[in-house]
């Protein structure tokens, strides 16, 4: 679709703003804003949260507040009231980020923007600090072309990627805070770089820490090995009756045969992003969008055992482990954690004590599709992606916020995009943003957020 010249404007404002996009993710990015309290300190994600308070005073916003959340982090809320009657549209991103993980992967200092190979490279570059400049980029292109023409609501949550649910129960407890018509959660991303894409579903997620112990304390291994229970050894026979021979996710009474009807993703695509080892299996059945985005995952994050440099010959009393299982669209979250529960201690062998304890949990989301914000964002990325038409896909990873608000405002719209497309590694060392993606996810959010208000007028 070709652009009229007001859409034209847009898209040259949003062009000529990316120098200070540039600037202002880098001082973001710059802020070690990881929710987790014990390996980094509070006052970087306090320093992050108002960063984001003060870009949204900057831009006219009012009733801008740090709400203090229940899992001890802060959310950053503002409000930009809008053209009297017209719609209300609520943008959500988080400030929050991953560890950097094994720094000495990085290229570059993972806290440091850094432009290198046309990608601007840091931790929380598109997942999602990028996602709160492209709110911020899209409200400035408006503002300068005509006003913007909703009025819209802002939140960064605080402990996204931690998944304790701080940002769910407040808005629970305050109900009124975050309604709107339509919502956009700017923390997915296109299947591809240049391919305009919408979530239309998330698998939900539980996060179980399992802990075994089976002696008073570790014995000697020459001595006491052989008869003596290894809670190592008893430990690690669990996790793999997680798995099927083919590396399926096998729970006791899971279901795990669901299928992806929408956008599929060729094994070889998935091989290269994944950057999958040269003759190593994928695991699973059925197609890889059945994988990942259609059914249940449980991975392995963490094991608490002696490391092999210093280890001694000891059978071991007692060992621990972190569980991730991702719940398909069309599940339950809390069904499929007494489920993953049941199967622990059907499977812990020679009687060994287990114990579990629920660390996270989200449920699963899936989108109405056929709603007119859908119509709104096809007609606005048919313009920002000339010659390219708007795709659903899945997305293997968990927004627990979403099943939250579509629970509070079921007749809220409810549209997921973003920066995360498989160049952009996020999670991992290396994570980059890709500046054309910004730039485009910008346009189609100013034209989207035009597109609605006509629609809804």
């Amino acid at each position: 679709m070709s652009p009229n010249p007001a859409q034209e404007r847009i898209a040259e404002t949003v062009a000529a703003l990316m120098p200070k996009a540039k600037e202002e993710l880098a001082a973001l990015v710059a802020y070690r804003s990881v929710a987790d309290f014990e390996q980094f300190p509070k006052s970087e994600s306090e320093a992050a949260a108002n960063w984001v308070a003060d870009a949204l005073r900057a831009e006219g916003f009012t009733d801008v507040a740090l709400l203090d959340t229940p899992d001890g982090t802060q959310s950053v809320y503002g409000l930009l009231p809008g053209p009297e009657g017209a719609p209300t549209v609520l943008l959500y991103a988080h400030y929050d980020v991953q560890p950097p993980l094994d720094e000495q992967a990085w290229q570059t200092p993972p806290f440091e923007l850094v432009e290198r190979d046309g990608r601007w490279y840091g931790r929380g570059s598109a997942d999602c600090k990028g996602g709160v400049i492209m709110h911020l980029l899209a409200l400035r292109a408006l503002k300068e072309n005509g006003g913007i023409p909703v009025s819209v609501k802002f939140i960064a949550e605080g402990s996204e990627e931690q998944g304790t649910g701080g940002l769910e129960r407040y808005a629970e407890a305050h109900p009124e805070l975050l309604k709107s018509d339509a919502i956009v959660i700017g923390d997915s991303g296109n299947f591809r770089v240049g391919l305009p894409t919408v979530t239309s579903t998330l698998r939900g997620m539980t996060l179980l820490r399992v802990e075994m112990d089976t002696l008073e304390g570790n014995l000697h291994s020459g001595q006491f090995g052989g008869a003596a229970p290894d809670a190592l050894g008893a430990l690690i026979r669990v996790l793999d009756s997680l798995r099927a021979e083919d590396g399926s996710t096998t729970v006791d009474g899971l279901d795990g045969d669901q299928t992806w009807e929408g956008l599929q993703y060729p094994e070889s695509d998935f091989r290269k992003d994944a950057k999958v080892l040269d003759g190593v299996e994928l695991i699973g059945s059925g197609t890889v969008a059945d994988r990942i985005w259609a059914r249940p995952a449980v991975t392995v994050l963490g094991i608490d055992c002696p490391p092999v440099v210093g280890a001694t010959p000891s059978v071991q009393s007692s060992a621990r482990a972190l569980i991730s299982l991702r719940v398909p669209p069309t599940g339950d979250a809390v069904e499929a954690t007494k489920l993953l529960r049941a199967h622990i201690e059907a499977h812990t062998p020679w009687g060994a004590r287990v114990r579990t304890e629920q660390i996270g949990q989200g449920q699963p989301f899936r989108a109405d599709v056929n709603s007119p914000a859908y119509q709104a964002m096809a007609d606005a990325m048919a313009v920002a992606y000339p010659g390219e038409e708007m795709q659903y896909a899945g997305q293997g990873g968990s927004i627990p916020l979403c099943n939250a608000l579509d629970s509070l405002y079921p007749d809220a719209e409810i549209l997921l995009i973003g920066l995360s497309e498989p160049e952009a590694q996020i999670h991992a060392p290396n994570e980059s943003v890709s500046p054309q993606e910004l730039r485009q996810l910008s346009i189609t959010e100013a034209l989207f957020l035009q597109n609605y208000a006509a629609s809804k007028a």
